[in-house]
């Protein structure tokens, strides 16, 4: 019995896959200082001017003189606010769309040709127009970035709250389920995964939406800061601007994600 005691304990092997596993999620990380420290050393060794092609180290000055400065601090406000409530427009008025055109055939008939020829005109022509008539405030970004996440959310609802099993929508009106319960307890639900995948695409949207807008005319906002940066060959600047663009877009659209996760916990389709 003492033999026995005294044996160690056998060690427990870990799982196959979890080092794979823990590869895959590190491998994204890793790969930053890799690029950038390839990055670095080229330019270092080609000499490459700053003003044709910046160097990360340049780049991070440039970021953290605009940040600690302030001079990106109000640009970062301006081109947030136009990307939020623009998104928040746009989608709220893509999904009572959606809803209404897939509950009633007559409205999507009239209706959806409509948008479609909205949505088919590039969003760099209508920029002008909404400068013109809502001038070079925040209100004609908002609009902008609106009518570029329409589309994508309209659509996505539609087909959201087409594909739901019409064995539950029976059974609902069995029970003498009214069509509010119908699209309350059984389409919106089944359509819930589809709405995420089209507010994820209009994240995306909204970002390229608001620095269109801002190119076109804008008294303040990342787009005018990049034009003014490229003007003075200032390209350390202009890169810095697309990284806080690019990181914006991250943080809205992980926040999509992380809602969709907590909403749909049961469709196992969040990516």
């Amino acid at each position: 019995m003492s033999a026995h005691l005294d044996t160690p304990p056998a060690r427990v092997r870990p799982q196959p896959g979890s080092a794979l596993r823990l590869a895959s999620r590190a491998a994204p990380v890793l790969s930053v200082p890799v690029v950038l420290g390839l990055w670095e050393a080229v330019i270092r060794i080609k000499e490459i001017e700053p003003f044709v092609f910046p160097s990360p180290s340049g780049i991070g000055i440039a970021l953290y003189n605009g940040l600690w400065g302030g001079s990106f601090l109000s640009a970062i406000q301006v081109t947030l606010i136009e990307i939020v409530v623009g998104f928040l427009f746009g989608t709220l008025l893509g999904l009572f769309l959606g809803i209404l055109m897939a509950s009633i055939t007559l409205v999507h008939r009239v209706m959806f040709p409509w948008v479609v020829a909205v949505q088919t005109i590039p969003k760099v022509a209508i920029a002008p127009l909404m400068i013109v008539w809502f001038g070079f405030g925040v209100e004609s970004k908002i609009l902008i970035v609106g009518l570029t996440c329409l589309f994508p959310v309209l659509v996505n609802t539609m087909a959201g709250l087409q594909a739901a099993e019409i064995n539950r929508i029976n059974l609902v009106r069995a029970l003498s389920g009214t069509q509010l319960q119908i699209l309350r307890f059984v389409l919106l639900p089944s359509a819930l995964p589809y709405i995420f995948a089209g507010l994820k695409t209009a994240m995306v949207l909204a970002v390229i939406g608001a620095i269109v807008g801002e190119f076109v005319g804008s008294r303040n906002g990342i787009g005018v800061r990049i034009l003014q940066a490229n003007f003075t060959l200032d390209l350390a600047s202009v890169f810095a601007l697309l990284a806080i663009l690019s990181a914006i877009g991250i943080v809205l659209n992980s926040a999509i994600r992380f809602a969709e996760l907590k909403i749909c916990y049961w469709s196992g389709r969040s990516s």
